[in-house]
């Protein structure tokens, strides 16, 4: 069949481009997809390692933060627990000094009836405790100056991690008696210690104690100079031989006695806090009216 336009015969062999019909569907090749660069194998290792090292040096770390915070702690609760040893009233073994003689206390307020101040009547290098209890109906209740070193654990506990507790002083409180609890000051020395008047005042009355039938020492009877509506009573002592009825005395000058030792007929609360049986100057007040009543 001839085609119009397509040459034929011999002119098909002169240049004309004859176009080869072809057969079928042709495929084309698919086209390369980039895909990301794959970190070499031991690149990958290496950032692993260096993630675990990382992991376990944070691990080590919390662990150490943990483990001071649970010394601080501990070291908190301790301290809070046992108390200190640094200042009067602690038991513990008494040091050589304590059996040397011993002048005059340093001025010290150890308890307050309101602006009664009274002063520590023995020296401080003396002093094995301090304790309050009850000491009958008569007695007027003492405020203790310091920190009461018996106090409940989470007192002590709130007092170390937020301050507070007054002076050096540590002073006990001691069950039995009548009374209000702090109706008694204990301050506890050695027997044969010098005790000194706690206030300035006279001397208005020294009587015998009797205890089960037999004289222990004597009670001294001080009327304050700022207060003479109250009387300061001192007793456990064996009187100051200078000392009589009428006689003026100053605060943590004047010595009134020596402490002696009733443990054989008493038992003394203080015991428990010193080293010792618990020997001590025994100091309450009363109203001056109570001591002229029958």
């Amino acid at each position: 069949m001839h085609v119009p336009g397509r040459p034929t015969g011999p002119r098909r062999r002169e240049g004309w481009s004859v176009l080869k019909e072809r057969v079928g569907s042709g495929t084309v090749l698919r086209m390369a997809v980039p895909q990301a660069r794959r970190l070499p194998v031991r690149n990958d290792r290496a950032l692993r390692r260096a993630d675990a090292r990382a992991r376990a040096h944070r691990a080590r770390r919390t662990a150490l933060l943990a483990l001071l915070s649970i010394g601080l702690l501990v070291a908190v609760l301790v301290t809070a627990f046992t108390g200190g040893k640094s200042s009067p009233g602690v038991a513990g073994p008494a040091p050589a000094k304590r059996l040397l003689p011993a002048g005059p206390p340093l001025p010290q307020v150890v308890a307050l009836h309101e602006s009664l101040r009274i002063l520590l009547p023995v020296s401080q290098t003396r002093i094995t405790a301090i304790g309050y209890h009850a000491a009958g109906a008569g007695a007027l209740p003492l405020e203790p100056v310091g920190t009461r070193a018996n106090a409940g654990f989470f007192t002590r506990l709130a007092r170390k991690l937020f301050g507070g507790g007054g002076s050096g002083l540590r002073y006990y409180l001691l069950d039995g008696g009548t009374g209000p609890g702090t109706g008694g000051l204990d301050v506890g020395a050695p027997a044969g210690t010098d005790v000194y008047a706690p206030v300035d005042g006279t001397v208005i009355a020294i009587a015998d104690r009797i205890v089960n039938g037999q004289r222990y020492g004597v009670t001294i009877d001080i009327q304050p100079s700022g207060s003479p509506d109250l009387v300061v009573t001192l007793a456990n002592l064996r009187p100051d031989g200078a000392l009589t009825v009428g006689s003026s005395v100053s605060a943590a000058r004047t010595k009134v006695g020596r402490i002696i030792d009733l443990s054989a007929v008493e038992a003394n609360g203080l015991a428990r806090y010193t080293q010792d049986k618990g020997q001590h100057v025994h100091i309450d007040v009363h109203p001056a009216a109570s001591l002229a009543a029958p």
